[in-house]
């Protein structure tokens, strides 16, 4: 009995430890880019917050990736498609959006609008 609570325990374990380090095995927003293609650049960094300024022409995604602490801000908005734990969704995003997030363990996107988005991405370290 106590050998099947062992390897019960484990397979829990396992299955957890997966999932909470999926992100780990992906690229953050700066790595991640669309077919190749970088999406996103650094606009400043230093010990405490990293931004980013990501732009999306039409047709043009982000590869999955994660995002730890961050706030952003809509430059130029767009319609987009985002896949991620909750499933698929398409979302209209107005300039001058603002958001926050504590973590995203993934999630993917491709502007299915036809403008170019762009957002700065402001990420706390």
């Amino acid at each position: 009995m106590k050998r099947l609570f062992y390897i019960l325990g484990s397979f829990i374990y396992i299955i957890l430890f997966s999932n909470c380090n999926e992100s780990s095995n992906l690229p953050d927003p700066l790595e991640a880019g669309w077919k190749g293609e970088v999406i996103c650049e650094v606009i400043s960094d230093n010990s405490e917050l990293r931004v980013l300024k990501c732009i999306f022409p039409p047709n043009v995604g982000h590869e999955r990736h994660y995002h730890n602490a961050h706030v952003g801000y809509t430059l130029a908005g767009g319609k987009f498609r985002i896949v991620d734990t909750t499933g698929t969704r398409e979302v209209d995003i107005p300039t001058g959006f603002s958001f926050e997030n504590d973590r995203i363990d993934w999630h993917e996107v491709l502007n299915i609008g036809d403008t170019t988005a762009e957002f700065l991405i402001m990420e706390y370290k």
